[in-house]
């Protein structure tokens, strides 16, 4: 007898085993056409699973993460078939599902053409067609480079394996066979709808020492409507590429000069300083103070924190004076420092210390993208130092602090707990209790959380809040990590209510990651259109002719000296064109002025999202105006 437990808590039992796709049958012909992959016992598995113990079952559909995965994994080997057939010399690298979609990687000479991207996806169509079953099967290591014998980086990657003494898996389709692990969907035929989007270089292994490989990016799904409607949001999300937003707006450039380096421009500044004085508002507000560390630090610091031997590629480093000096990629080891620098008593805890620190980060070149990945940055740190007994409390007024920040923004969240990794530093009950607490805070606080089991820092546990955007994108910004091993390196002490000194535990938080990254978030998320308060110009003025501009002067003057940020148009064009162009920097409010305005004391107010307004008091719209500013509405 073998009981299966469903995730809605029914159990279901059998009189011999059965395989997790059996279930799904028996659970309705709607699931089991649906059905991706199964999660056996909180691991995700092929529906092929023989389940010959009790155990807890939950089948996956596209709909699921994890579904989806195994579906885009099956999408990526259905590709590498179809490249089998059209290309038989290609070498074929590795072929994983990735967010949204899949690649796979080949050896190949000439690269991927876009009319070889559409020979190809005919194939996958002709491949899916014909439903042909993914069957999974085992080799030995030597059994296994035999079959993989023409195919050198399958060898590589199977001969990195033979030492273990475990057995090989691999996946065959028709006349396809590849090393993977899985899982994979039954047969061919639920991937109905894919699009190749893309062909690009790639090194082996993703490292520049090896040899570059042809990337083929693609996605695939279920239904021809779900492609067209997420091919329409591909476009939709091109439209809103802070890249080219950043340069029509003029917020940013990028130069040959400074690869990784964004050079931001006079609204840009507008826009970054809003956005930090807004940060140190709120900061304020929740009791910390705000500190400045130095940009470059000497060796032994670096040392001392780990980063010399953990992380030294990526920073950049000098010599001075015969000692060996690296700019900070990090802000931590600093703010351990000013920690150090005056005694502290378990009255000054917990101690909440915030710094917006430049650091520097060596990138490689094909890594960079505008401001989301780029070689400097300004990081919104904040090192929080306390008592293991005020950790709970701490951990929530983080949280309430992202709760106001995202929301101000109109960004929806859903955080992720880090759980402890193999590679751990520390006693297991530090990590036990440290991992508890977060759970336990966010509970409290009626929040929901997943388990990302192993992903936490080497020094402590973690949550990760990832934001959702306006197209439903998510975005990895906020953290909350907990830090159990620096305030040991680094000897911090406190002296308690005892009057014996004790080692305080730390937070390290951020919660818009980088200034410069959040820009980038911020302007595909309101496609350009920034809310009143965050906009870099506000009100533009428009005279409908040159006889106006004294007026236009006076409206704007009244405007500046209320604290609005205001430009005036007196461009010798038609008032068509100043409009179109106002509507196009995507500034929020247009104030048209002729004889009846300056006669009545009024403005005509042109709304970026509602239109015509009509005629106001000019005293009316500016008090309307600081009010939108004040409430920061979206």
């Amino acid at each position: 007898m073998v009981n299966v437990t469903l995730k809605d808590g029914v159990v279901k039992s059998f009189d011999h085993p059965v395989t997790a796709a059996d279930v799904a049958k028996e659970l309705g012909m709607g699931l089991y056409k649906a059905a991706c992959a199964a999660r056996i016992d909180g691991e995700v598995k092929d529906l092929r699973t023989v389940l010959d113990k009790d155990c807890q079952l939950e089948i996956l559909t596209f709909e699921d993460k994890d579904g989806q995965w195994a579906f885009n994994h099956s999408a990526s080997h259905i590709l590498a078939q179809a490249v089998m057939h059209l290309f038989p010399q290609a070498k074929f690298a590795i072929g994983p599902a990735i967010d949204n979609g899949f690649y796979y990687d080949f050896d190949v000479d000439p690269a991927f053409t876009a009319e070889d991207l559409e020979k190809i996806e005919k194939e996958m169509a002709a491949i899916v067609k014909q439903a042909l079953p993914i069957e999974r099967f085992e080799l030995d290591p030597q059994e296994a480079l035999e079959l993989m014998k023409d195919q050198p980086y399958k060898e590589e990657l199977i001969e990195e394996h033979a030492g273990k003494g475990e057995k090989i898996s691999f996946y065959k389709q028709g006349d396809f066979t590849d090393l993977c692990a899985g899982p994979h969907l039954m047969t061919t035929a639920p991937v109905k709808a894919v699009k190749l989007t893309s062909s690009t270089g790639a090194y082996w292994r993703g490292s520049e020492k090896n040899k570059m490989l042809c990337r083929i990016y693609g996605t695939a799904f279920p239904k021809k409507s779900q492609l067209e409607e997420y091919l329409e949001r591909l476009e939709e999300a091109k439209r809103r590429d802070h890249r080219k937003l950043g340069k029509e707006l003029g917020l940013f450039t990028l130069m040959d000069e400074g690869p990784g380096f964004p050079f931001f421009l006079p609204k840009g500044m507008v826009l970054r300083n809003t956005l930090i004085d807004y940060w140190r508002q709120v900061h304020k507000r929740y009791g910390y103070v705000e500190i400045s560390t130095p940009m470059m630090l000497n060796r032994s610091l670096w040392e001392r924190s780990g980063h010399w031997d953990h992380y030294k590629e990526n920073m950049y480093t000098t010599v001075i004076d015969d000692v060996d000096f690296a700019i900070k990629p990090m802000n931590c080891p600093g703010g351990m420092l000013v920690y150090k620098s005056e005694p502290h008593s378990y009255r000054d805890l917990p101690l909440r210390v915030g710094e917006l620190g430049l650091v520097h980060r060596h990138e490689l070149s094909g890594a960079l993208h505008g401001l989301f990945r780029v070689r400097c940055f300004t990081q919104d740190d904040a090192h929080i130092f306390m008592t293991w007994e005020q950790m709970k409390d701490e951990i929530k007024n983080v949280t309430r602090l992202f709760d106001e920040v995202y929301s101000t923004f109109g960004l929806s969240y859903q955080i992720e707990v880090s759980t402890m990794p193999e590679d751990h530093m520390g006693d297991e009950k530090d990590w036990d209790f440290a991992t508890e607490t977060l759970k336990t805070a966010i509970t409290e606080m009626g929040k929901d959380y997943v388990i990302n089991e192993g992903d936490g820092a080497f020094y402590g546990p973690k949550l990760d809040f990832h934001l959702a955007d306006s197209l439903g994108r998510t975005w990895q910004c906020g953290t909350i990590q907990l830090d159990m091993q620096l305030p040991e390196r680094f000897e911090l002490e406190y002296t308690g209510a005892d009057n014996e000194k004790h080692r305080p535990v730390m937070i390290h938080r951020v919660v818009l990651g980088s200034i410069e990254r959040f820009i980038g978030v911020i302007t595909e998320h309101f496609a350009g259109a920034f809310p009143m308060w965050l906009a870099p110009v506000q009100v533009e003025v428009i005279p409908i002719s040159e006889k106006y501009n004294d007026y236009v002067a006076k409206v704007a003057a009244a405007l500046d000296e209320a604290g609005l940020r205001v430009e005036q148009d007196l461009r010798p064009e038609k008032v068509g064109y100043k409009i179109r162009q106002a509507q196009l920097q995507k500034i929020p409010y247009m104030l048209i002025v002729g004889e009846k305005e300056e006669a009545d004391g009024t403005v005509s107010v042109r709304s970026r999202k509602d239109g015509d307004k009509g005629a106001v008091a000019l005293e009316e719209f500016i008090a309307a105006a600081k009010e939108e500013v004040r409430t920061r509405a979206l």
